[in-house]
C-alpha cells in the first residue's frame, strides 16, 4: 500500500465527497436519506462564509476517505471545540492506518486551533468502531442523550 497523506479538500473534491456521503450512507443502512447534491456540497463547504471543514485521505494519489467537521463552543471551557460530523474510510483501507490518519489530523487541527475537545458520535452497533475509538483513549459520553429536531419537526417547531 503506497503512503496515506490526508489534506485540505478543494471546491474539485465535491464530487469525492458525495461519493464518500453516499458510501457512508449503504454502510449506515441509510442510503435513501442522503438528500445532498454537489451543489449543496459546494455552498455548504466551500462558500465564502462556510463554518464547515473537509479533508480527503489519499493513499497514493486515490482518494480513499474523508471527514467533515466543524467548531463548535464550550461555554463551561470558554473554549471552541471541534466536532467530527462524518468519518468515512472506503471498505479496502480500512486496516490501513487511514481513519487513524484522519483523526489524528482532526487532533492537530483542535490543538492547533486552541479547541478544549474534539468530540464525534458513533452508531451503537458499529463495535469496530467504537473498539478503535476506545483503543486511541476516546470515552463515550455516558451521561448525554443527543436529540435533534429535522424535516416536517423542524419546520412546525419554527413556525408554532
Amino acid at each position: 500500500m503506497e503512503n496515506i497523506t490526508i489534506r485540505d479538500a478543494v471546491i474539485d473534491d465535491t464530487g469525492t465527497i458525495l461519493h464518500f456521503i453516499k458510501e457512508l450512507a449503504i454502510f449506515e443502512k441509510a442510503e435513501d436519506q442522503v438528500e445532498a447534491t454537489e451543489d449543496m456540497i459546494q455552498e455548504a463547504v466551500f462558500s465564502e462564509n462556510s463554518t464547515v471543514f473537509a479533508l480527503i485521505c489519499e493513499s497514493g494519489s486515490t482518494p480513499v476517505g474523508f471527514a467533515i467537521y466543524f467548531h463548535n463552543y464550550s461555554t463551561w471551557q470558554g473554549k471552541h471545540g471541534l466536532y467530527l460530523e462524518d468519518l468515512y474510510v472506503s471498505p479496502e483501507y480500512r486496516g490501513s492506518g487511514a481513519g487513524k490518519a484522519l483523526l489524528k489530523q482532526l487532533a492537530k487541527i483542535a490543538v492547533e486551533k486552541g479547541c478544549g475537545r474534539f468530540e464525534w458520535s458513533v452508531l451503537d452497533w458499529n463495535t469496530p468502531a467504537i473498539d478503535f475509538y476506545e483503543s486511541i483513549g476516546a470515552v463515550p459520553k455516558s451521561e448525554w442523550i443527543g436529540y435533534q429536531l429535522a424535516g416536517d419537526a423542524l419546520t412546525s417547531f419554527a413556525k408554532g
